[in-house]
Formats: structure tokens, C-alpha cells, sequence
């Protein structure tokens, strides 16, 4: 019987020691996943956002121009709706008095760049050149809170990342492409972005290139309103670091 017995507690512990090992293993795969955020980046080091876990994030390049950006923030101010801007440092030069606007009327400024460069195709020290004008001319605007920026054309490759992160930005993409610079008419705008779901980034346009995305834009708040969809910037979108990841290639 005592034979029995220590053989019996044995195997007790070995089976409460199982289920603890199983339990923390389960407990750290589900923190892992919830705390991944949606982007693009190698398994190591700096990471692009491009889709978050809460509300939908409407964000907005300019590049140039001074006729549409005026409307649209007209549109976002009287929808009660903040949104996440990325301006080019040459545009918000020329534009102060909007980039104050934006900030005071609840919009959140990431950095565009400061002139229309490809982040994939230009070596290191052009990037880290128009991130450090970029950051100046914002500096000088008294906007030096500035957390996110996005290539400006859309492209980037790790290095990209990698110098955006040494300034301490976060490069974001988006998960929802609205077309809208190509002004395919007011429908197809409001049908690409208003297709978006929780967690989306919405690419669009308030540069005077994008000619039909103010029209467009009172029907895509609503029909994001109807899904019941709360409109958030990308900081408040990534600020509990619920994403996933895909690698950059």
C-alpha cells in the first residue's frame, strides 16, 4: 500500500505540473496575439501600422494644393469626426493656418514627408534628409508632438522603417485604399471606403488632386455610422497595441 501510494502522488504532480505548464502556455499564446498590432515589418525591429483592433481611423495626405483641404475639414468639424492628417513639411509651410486648425479642432498631424519622395527607391541618407526637413519645418510650426508618419508615396522598404523608427515615428500604411486621387466619381469612393470595418485605416485625399472626396465624404461617415463605428485617429486606434503582423518584402 505505501508502494501505492507514493506512486499515486507522483503521478498527481506530475499532472497538476502539466496543467500549470499547459495553462501558462495557453496564457501567453493569447497575450501574444492580442498584443500584436497590424503591420508590416521583418520578424525583427521597426513595424508599419496599417490595421488596428478598434473603431475606423479616416486619414488624409496632402501634398499640395490649398483648395480642398478647407471643405473637408468643414465636413469633419460639422460631423463632429477626428481625423488623422499626414502632411508634406513643404505644404504645411505654405498652409499654417490650416495645420493650426487641424490641431485645434481635434485632428491628429502625421508627417508626410517634405517633398514627394519614394522611400523605396532612394538611398538612406535621402530619407533621413526629408524626415529631418520635414521635422523642422513642423518644429517651427510649434507641432513637435508629431508620433506617426507615412511615405509619401506609399512605398517603403526596412530601411525606411528602420530610419522612421530613429526618429521615433511610427510608419503607417492603411488597410483601406479609397482610390480617390484618381476621382473614379463620387460612388466608387464612397463604396471603397465605406466598405471599411472595426479596425481599419482609410486612405484619403485632400490635396486639389482629389476633386470629388469632399462630395464623397458626407455619405461615408454615414454609412460607417450605420455599422455603428466609432471614428478614431491612428494613435488612439494603435494606443492598446491590439494588431497583427505581415513581413516586408
Amino acid at each position: 500500500m505505501n508502494f501505492f501510494y507514493v506512486l499515486n502522488s507522483k503521478s498527481v504532480k506530475q499532472f497538476a505540473l502539466i496543467l500549470v505548464v499547459s495553462f501558462f502556455t495557453a496564457w501567453f499564446l493569447y497575450v501574444e496575439n492580442i498584443v500584436q498590432i497590424p503591420v508590416f515589418s521583418s520578424k525583427d525591429g521597426p513595424k508599419a501600422v496599417y490595421k488596428g483592433e478598434k473603431g475606423v481611423a479616416l486619414t488624409f495626405n496632402i501634398g499640395w494644393g490649398d483648395k480642398k483641404a478647407e471643405p473637408i475639414l468643414d465636413i469633419l468639424k460639422e460631423k463632429k469626426v477626428n481625423a488623422t492628417f499626414f502632411l508634406a513639411g513643404s505644404w504645411a509651410e505654405r498652409h499654417p493656418e490650416l495645420v493650426n486648425r487641424m490641431v485645434k479642432e481635434g485632428h491628429e498631424i502625421g508627417i508626410l514627408g517634405y517633398d514627394y519622395v519614394d522611400y523605396s527607391e532612394v538611398k538612406e541618407e535621402k530619407i533621413r534628409q526629408d524626415l529631418s526637413k520635414a521635422k523642422t519645418a513642423f518644429e517651427k510650426l510649434k507641432i513637435d508632438n508629431i508620433a506617426l508618419s507615412r511615405a509619401p508615396t506609399g512605398h517603403f522598404n526596412q530601411s525606411a522603417l528602420t530610419i522612421a523608427d530613429q526618429y521615433d515615428y511610427t510608419l503607417v500604411h492603411w488597410s483601406i485604399d479609397s482610390k480617390d486621387w484618381t476621382n473614379p466619381g463620387t460612388t466608387q469612393i464612397i463604396k471603397k471606403a465605406g466598405s471599411a470595418k472595426k479596425g481599419d485605416i482609410v486612405l484619403l485625399h485632400a490635396s486639389d488632386s482629389a476633386k470629388q472626396t469632399a462630395n464623397a465624404l458626407p455619405e461615408i461617415i454615414k454609412k460607417l455610422q450605420k455599422k455603428n463605428l466609432e471614428f478614431v485617429t491612428v494613435s488612439e486606434m494603435i494606443s492598446n497595441a491590439d494588431s497583427k503582423s505581415k513581413e516586408v518584402h
